[in-house]
């Protein structure tokens, strides 16, 4: 077992690691092409910090033939990116992050919603076989895919109309680093990202066996944990460069990413529906994350100035508990 925890520890570091360049150089990429920091968050970031999932869920679909840990590691990433809000909430100083982010993101969380009240009904649904399928594939799966475009282009068409009104950039921060050189190491730490994540589901599979703990648990809290640390770096690493909107817009975005990793995962889980063959407890997580994502919409239109107890808003307040409920209605479930 210790093997399997060594094998756990290497893949988060190398995640690690990996995640912290990758946010300077988003940076640099998004300085030299004249995006904002909201789309560098949500198309660059978001998608590159979400690979450990596709890999792992990819993974666990076909080698460890562990579709609770596919699904639970997608949907535990949601809502741990959405409590990374309110790690990011405590933070930032003197003001709530609600009060300074931009009004584009309510888009972003409000797509997230969307998809997560499909992929939640999905889960229940699917094991009635009441929803359509095609081939081995569920009817979700077209449908997630047409609504994360639907997601990016009115984001990207929302952030056009804004580039008008935008104040023109400052100093430049990354002066030294071509835009050449910056793609291809971003290119190259994503590719460390991703093969990280190719050796978390099994030893995550590994580790439900052996500690007798249910897999959809381990995917949800402790394989989501390990994929998300690309996350935590970023955010953390984009607060320190005081680009707010890059860290929200990264978290807000991974999440549309991760729940399009669903419809690839069904893609390559050809014994049918993946969402026939999971727990339907991973319709808990999937509602928490979306009255989380709800929460964050009326965080930045009522943007709070005041913080509960002089350390969070009380919208990250509302975050952790339901996190936290989630947490729990997991950790006493037994299948």
């Amino acid at each position: 077992m210790g093997y399997d925890w060594l094998q756990l520890a290497a893949c988060a570091l190398a995640i690690a690691y990996a995640g912290a360049r990758l946010t300077r150089l988003a940076d640099a990429i998004g300085e030299k092409t004249g995006m904002s920091g909201s789309w560098v968050g949500l198309l660059l970031l978001a998608a590159v910090t979400s690979l450990p999932e596709l890999a792992t869920g990819i993974s666990a679909v076909t080698a460890a033939q562990s579709p609770d840990i596919a699904v639970g590691d997608v949907l535990g990433s949601t809502v741990f990116n959405l409590a990374l809000l309110v790690m990011l909430d405590v933070l930032h100083r003197p003001d709530t992050i609600y009060l300074r982010a931009g009004t584009g993101h309510i888009l972003s969380a409000g797509f997230g919603v969307i998809l997560l009240g499909v992929v939640g009904a999905s889960v229940l649904l699917e094991r009635e076989h009441v929803l359509p399928g095609l081939g081995w594939v569920g009817g979700y799966t077209p449908l997630l895919g047409v609504l994360y475009l639907l997601a990016m282009g009115s984001v990207f068409s929302y952030e056009r109309r804004q580039a008008s009104t935008r104040e023109p950039a400052g100093e430049p921060r990354h002066a030294g680093l071509s835009l050449r050189t910056a793609a291809w190491q971003f290119a190259l730490f994503a590719g460390i990202v991703a093969l990280a994540g190719v050796w978390l589901p099994i030893a995550g599979s590994r580790i439900a066996d052996e500690m007798g703990w249910s897999r959809t648990f381990v995917g949800t809290l402790l394989v989501a944990g390990a994929t998300s640390l690309p996350e935590v770096v970023v955010t953390l690493a984009a607060l320190r460069l005081r680009a707010l909107d890059m860290a929200i817009g990264g978290l807000l975005g991974s999440n549309l990413f991760d729940l399009l990793i669903i419809a690839v995962d069904d893609v390559f889980y050809t014994k049918g529906s993946l969402l026939a063959d999971v727990s339907p407890m991973h319709a808990v997580t999937a509602f928490s994350a979306a009255m989380m994502s709800g929460a964050v919409i009326v965080g930045l239109v009522y943007r709070p100035h005041g913080r509960v107890l002089r350390t969070m808003s009380v919208v990250s307040a509302a975050l952790l508990a339901v996190y936290l409920i989630n947490v729990y209605v997991l950790f006493v479930h037994r299948e």
